[in-house]
């Protein structure tokens, strides 16, 4: 038999006090503990808690004032010269650009051509120029220090070269890039007068020679048989060829022949020899322009400007770029006319080529935005809206600029207007005889 033993705690209370009951002072020595532990865990956590303060804060300015600033683009103001197109056309597109771009400010700024490249190319090398303007297809050996290129980003070089026709991509290549992009297309055209044709039943030319038969079979003079000859004074002229002091554009006119004859224009003096004869291109290029005065004599220095005297009903046949056809319908609007492409060797297919372009200033601080303004006009819905609002100018003037893309020709090639000048593009060439871009440089020095 086992004897029954009561159970005692292994540590009974201190003092030999009942079990369960805890005295004054050990409850004291317990909140001392529990207040000792907190102030523990409080200095150890004290620091994270600082540092999340601290973060807090910084993000909270964050949040204030620079995120704003950052979502807020920074405000670009630029300055755009421009030529030929008035402050009503232009502000209209820049308008339209500026709804979707708030932060860019565009001044356009129209320009007259009288020392413009002068002005240009000065304001440009003092860095005081505008950031983006207009310039000749030819002024790029005089500008090629001022001219930035198309950044890829904008337009690649492939993208280039499949817009734009051929004497564009000749004409603006400067170091492996592209500096400028053309918002039109221009050059010469054929103006015949349809009333004199169609009295004379004559078909319009298509070659040089047709070209020169016809002018002197509508040559009409005071003669007695009314031919024109020497000492017989000209009363309608066949056509404005010949001379150089009354024949607007004889320049350009001269370097098509140039070109379509194989001469270079930079020698027209050189003589090359072929199949063992010496052929001199050049020299017998300005020998056949002359032919229509010294011996055909259907043109003389006695007549009025080849523009008034075509405009005047006075002249069966005339070489004009498009915006001489507003012109002439100003002086005349009555006078009917059509336009044709130029004529041609019996073997060649060669046209010319003057036109404007639109770059942007290597020097200016705002090249990104200038480049992106000129990505939004050349697009295909814009250049529509700029043809459009150029067509209703005035009453003179039924047609606007050109378009200098490929992919719009389709668009024009049958406008009685300038449907000419769209049909031949893709075979023009140019070179530094231009007339009226009055740079008292490349063109008119070597006129």
């Amino acid at each position: 038999m086992v004897d029954f033993i009561p159970f005692q705690p292994e540590n009974p209370p201190a003092g030999g006090g009942e079990a369960g009951i805890t005295r004054p002072e050990d409850q004291a020595k317990l909140f001392l503990e529990q207040d000792q532990n907190q102030k523990n865990l409080l200095g150890k956590f004290l620091p994270f808690f600082l540092i999340l303060l601290v973060l807090f804060g910084v993000a909270l300015l964050v949040w204030r004032f620079i995120l704003p600033k950052v979502g807020q683009q920074q405000e670009i103001t630029l300055t755009y010269w421009g030529l030929w197109e008035p402050e009503s056309v232009m502000n209209q597109v820049i308008e339209e650009y500026q709804k979707n771009h708030p932060h860019v400010k565009i001044n356009y700024v129209y320009q007259s051509i009288k020392d413009y490249r002068e002005r240009l190319a000065s304001s440009l090398a003092q860095g005081k120029g505008p950031d983006l303007f207009r310039f000749h297809n030819s002024w790029v050996p005089m500008l090629k220090n001022e001219l930035a290129s198309i950044p890829a980003e904008v337009m690649s070089a492939g993208t280039f070269e499949n817009l734009y026709y051929e004497v564009a991509r000749n004409d603006l290549r400067l170091n492996n890039g592209y500096v400028g992009i053309p918002l039109e297309i221009d050059g010469l055209a054929l103006f015949v007068n349809d009333s004199l044709f169609q009295a004379g039943g004559k078909t319009y030319p298509k070659t040089w020679n047709e070209l020169r038969k016809v002018s002197q079979e509508l040559c009409v003079s005071d003669a007695p048989d009314r031919k024109c000859a020497p000492g017989a004074k000209i009363l309608t002229a066949g056509v404005a060829l010949g001379r150089t002091e009354n024949v607007d554009h004889w320049s350009d006119i001269l370097g098509l022949m140039l070109l379509q004859n194989g001469a270079d224009p930079a020698h027209p003096e050189a003589c090359t020899t072929v199949a063992g004869e010496e052929q001199c291109y050049g020299k017998d290029t300005l020998k056949y322009y002359s032919l229509f005065y010294s011996t055909d004599h259907v043109w003389d220095e006695t007549l009025p400007s080849s523009t008034q005297a075509f405009a005047g009903g006075k002249l069966a046949m005339y070489f004009g770029p498009s915006w001489e056809i507003i012109e002439i319908k100003r002086l005349n609007p009555n006078l009917k006319f059509s336009i044709l492409p130029v004529p041609q060797l019996e073997d060649t297919n060669i046209a010319w080529a003057s036109y404007w372009v639109e770059g942007v200033s290597k020097r200016s601080a705002n090249q990104a935005a200038a480049w992106d303004f000129l990505k939004f006009i050349s697009g295909k819905d814009i250049m529509e809206k700029l043809y459009k609002s150029e067509s209703e100018l005035s009453p003179a003037r039924p047609f606007g600029e050109i378009y200098s893309r490929t992919d719009m020709a389709d668009l024009l090639k049958t406008d009685k207007y300038v449907g000419a000048y769209i049909n031949q593009a893709a075979t023009s060439r140019s070179w530094y005889l231009s007339s009226r871009t009055f740079d008292n440089g490349l063109n008119d020095k070597i006129i």
